[in-house]
């Protein structure tokens, strides 16, 4: 007798290996009562040989961040990168998941969030030290992602960050208020285990050029490592828009993040 699944509109497992892909958050989402570590980390360019070790001897842009399901669809999440030491909030809300048999062709994900750099430039006087409101950011995030078979998922990414104040002595490169950009995240599946990542984040912007990286995503004991070379040092959504770029062979970047999903509660469905 032939077999039939008996519920055939299952979603589909792992688009993505991670709730982030390189830099990008993904429509991957978490199970209720499942929280996210990521520990993302971008080094200095390449450029300065192996005489800096390739950028590693310049130090590093690191960012925690932990992301806790709330439900099967809704979370929410709080990192901090190095970089003006900005700590961030943010939510993700699931609406569609591709199914197996393609009722639902693709998978649809909100994000928003908030930020505010807390580097508290003690070498300002008092007077020019900006205050509270000056400090903070905000993002916005739809993402819209398909796993076209085993080996190909692809995301797209409309994405904006408004800062309310863009000093000129935070590390961002822009000077305008609101930021727009394009995000796209793709994975090609080597093995059972590892994929070819790509990320392309085009920015809106006439005056800051683009966001370029490639990578590797190897799961390894419950763990995503994320190796990759990237043209920015940013790493939080806003300062990705507004942060800077390199160009593409010349200032890359080495970076990697590690992620892993801890289960803090009875799982209703397995993925590996």
């Amino acid at each position: 007798m032939e077999r039939k699944l008996e519920n055939t509109n299952q979603p589909v497992d792992l688009i993505f290996h991670a709730p982030r892909h390189i830099n990008l958050l993904t429509v991957e989402p978490l199970e209720k009562k499942t929280m996210h570590f990521a520990i993302m980390h971008t080094f200095g360019t390449l450029d300065g040989g192996i005489e800096n070790l390739f950028g590693l001897d310049n130090g590093a842009n690191i960012q925690f961040s932990f992301e806790f399901g709330l439900s099967d669809k809704l979370s929410l999440g709080a990192g901090r990168s190095s970089r003006d030491k900005f700590y961030n909030v943010y939510g993700r809300y699931l609406l569609l998941e591709q199914t197996q048999n393609n009722t639902i062709p693709l998978s649809m994900s909100f994000a928003g969030g908030a930020g505010i750099v807390s580097n508290p430039y003690s070498f300002l006087s008092a007077d020019e030290r900006p205050d509270f409101a000056d400090r903070l950011a905000y993002f916005g995030q739809v993402m819209f992602a398909r796993k076209f078979s085993n080996k190909v998922s692809l995301q797209v990414s409309p994405t904006l960050a408004y800062f309310v104040n863009p000093l000129p002595i935070y590390q961002i490169e822009g000077n305008q208020n609101l930021y727009l950009a394009l995000g796209f995240s793709g994975k090609y599946k080597v093995t059972d285990r590892s994929s070819l990542t790509l990320q392309y984040i085009p920015n809106l912007n006439s005056d800051l050029r683009s966001n370029f990286g490639i990578g590797w995503d190897v799961e390894v004991g419950g763990h995503v490592f994320q190796m990759y070379f990237v043209t920015s040092q940013a790493l939080n959504e806003q300062y990705l828009l507004a942060g800077g770029n390199g160009v593409p062979g010349e200032e890359f970047r080495l970076g990697f993040n590690v992620n892993r999903i801890f289960a803090l509660g009875q799982r209703k469905r397995g993925k590996s």
